[in-house]
């Protein structure tokens, strides 16, 4: 299943580039609202569960060049509400974690020191595709250490990274070093730099956002695995929505403070309801009948391990704090359903039949005679 295109205009830019619209919005010095996206549920939800939720595990966006996936994603930073981090750590630790700082701030805080703390915003933080691996863990001056016997590390993106979105365009084409760095880091929230026998290591918690085009190059199981969620986009087809998407982009283009002053109020609501979610999502309960409807889905599809079930229920107890809800539904279940599981099915050469998401989830809600 596919969702329409946001806010790109279908000009030669647009299709030439994925990520057109990132570009413009740098020459601005704006970012389009979130707000403004037009259509797109399925990737906005996405995102948004994401940043109430950072444990679903990320995000991949996958569809055609000029879809504009790049802007969504670079929209999402201004919805984000602020985090009190370390105002004098390099990774932004958090001031009432000891658990999640870094090795200086646990010292300090079992030294007695009161840190010094301040509100920040979360940051899109872009890993480019030419990134060295220095660049991305960053480096240990050797030198230094064995002259002086002191570890002196350059922090690199991971470190930006923590506790931010890191985001990769067209994550498919990365080298795979970066990708087995990623996937370390990902799975430890812990980046481990070792050089010569001297090591070092930092928090890098994050929120990975990919996008790509499938065009332009399958991504590896391994990474494919470790998104929490993937969403399909394609370009618009309604008259209505096309006309919308050009008026707005076009409406931007010519002012965007004002464009954006316009979408405030919406952007502050979407901004309000994000903290309210991640403050209810603690007591929304997951019921043993929709227990058993996520575990017979998975084992109908025959999704490998325990992360589908995993992810499926995060995904659907997010939502419903989202929304407001205080138990997750079998509706619910069934809006995440497709972006949690499709991408772990297993696609079998010359299958005849292809599995789907949604077959297998009605299939199993009425074994358990749920109502939809």
């Amino acid at each position: 299943m596919t969702d329409h295109n946001t806010h790109a205009e279908t000009t030669p830019r647009d299709a030439q580039s994925s990520d057109a619209h990132g570009h413009e919005e740098e020459s601005t010095g704006q970012t389009f609202p979130f707000t403004a996206v037009v259509d797109q549920e399925a990737m906005k939800r996405a995102l948004v569960l994401n940043a109430i939720n950072p444990a679903i595990g990320g995000v991949l966006i996958r569809g055609e060049r000029g879809t504009a996936k790049s802007t969504a994603v670079r929209a999402l930073a201004d919805v984000l509400p602020t985090r009190e981090v370390v105002t004098d750590c390099p990774y932004g630790c958090p001031p009432d974690d000891r658990d999640r700082m870094c090795e200086e701030c646990r010292e300090r805080v079992d030294a007695g020191e009161d840190l010094p703390t301040e509100s920040r915003k979360m940051r899109v933080v872009d890993l480019p595709l030419n990134a060295s691996e220095d660049r991305v863990v960053g480096s240990i001056d050797l030198e230094r250490a064995v002259r002086e016997g002191e570890r002196e590390f350059e922090p690199g993106i991971l470190a930006d990274a923590n506790r931010n979105i890191l985001y990769v365009d067209e994550v498919n084409l990365l080298d795979d070093h970066i990708v087995d760095v990623l996937l370390d880091a990902a799975a430890m929230d812990e980046n481990i730099v070792e050089r010569e026998g001297v090591s070092f290591r930092h928090p890098a918690e994050f929120i990975l956002v990919g996008t790509m085009n499938p065009e332009e190059g399958d991504l590896r199981p391994q990474l494919l695995d470790r998104f929490g969620l993937v969403v399909d986009v394609e370009g618009v087809n309604e008259v209505d929505d096309r006309v919308e998407i050009s008026q707005r982009r076009s409406a931007f283009d010519a002012d965007p403070e004002g464009f954006r002053a316009e979408y405030e109020s919406r952007q502050a609501d979407l901004r309000d309801d994000i903290v309210a979610a991640t403050r209810r999502l603690p007591d929304v309960s997951l019921g043993d009948d929709v227990a058993r409807l996520i575990a017979g889905v998975n084992i109908e599809l025959d999704v490998d391990g325990h992360r589908g079930d995993i992810t499926l229920r995060r995904a659907a107890r997010t939502l419903a704090a989202f929304e407001g809800e205080s138990d997750v539904s079998v509706r619910t279940v069934r809006r995440v359903a497709r972006m949690a599981l499709e991408h772990r099915l297993q696609r079998l050469p010359f299958e005849e039949e292809e599995q789907d998401v949604m077959s297998a989830f009605h299939d199993v809600r009425r074994e358990l005679g749920l109502e939809d």
